[in-house]
């Protein structure tokens, strides 16, 4: 079944596929690396507006109270801006360090409502890429498509339930 839906000769996935024999490395093509600084500077203005309005807006207030205890550790992180009152319990959380934790912990909630494509999930992309090193072409997806149906093409399945029922019927009685 597998080997059919890949290697078959005429509507086989890996003969119907139409595929890029270079896939862009974003570091070493500058015209991918400038788009994605475009469109991350583009992300970031709206980002640093609100949160210098909400800064300059809600300074000194506390939103929040989160629903666990937490050490006092956490303080510095939570409470920004509310630093005079020191006798303050920890899990009080002020409205910068809200909007900062709504930012950078909302991010895979905007991966699932927005899809995959979205803005927030470009610093990701970098993330996922394997290491190549300098001067070192990217891999040749041409190739590892032969590679794959070759080995799809040497491998002898067999299958170990083939004929369970006539086994099963045979061994009961």
């Amino acid at each position: 079944m597998r080997k059919y839906f890949f290697n078959h000769k005429e509507h086989g996935f890996f003969r119907t596929q139409k595929r890029e024999n270079q896939v862009g490395n974003p570091m070493t093509d500058p015209s991918m690396a400038s788009e994605m600084l475009k469109s991350n500077a583009l992300n970031m203005v709206p980002m640093i507006v609100i949160g210098s309005w909400i800064n300059w807006a809600f300074s000194g207030f506390l939103t929040t109270k989160v629903p666990f205890p937490l050490t006092y550790r956490f303080k510095p992180m939570l409470q920004r801006g509310c630093e005079s009152l020191s006798s303050l319990n920890a899990s009080w959380v002020s409205s910068a360090s809200w909007y900062f934790l709504n930012i950078f912990g909302l991010r895979s909630m905007y991966g699932l409502v927005l899809g995959s494509d979205n803005a927030a999930e470009q610093p990701m992309f970098l993330t996922d890429q394997p290491p190549v090193a300098p001067g070192q072409p990217p891999q040749d997806m041409q190739k590892a498509f032969k590679a794959e149906w070759e080995a799809l093409e040497v491998i002898e399945h067999q299958w170990a339930l083939a004929d369970v029922e006539s086994r099963l019927i045979t061994h009961m009685k």
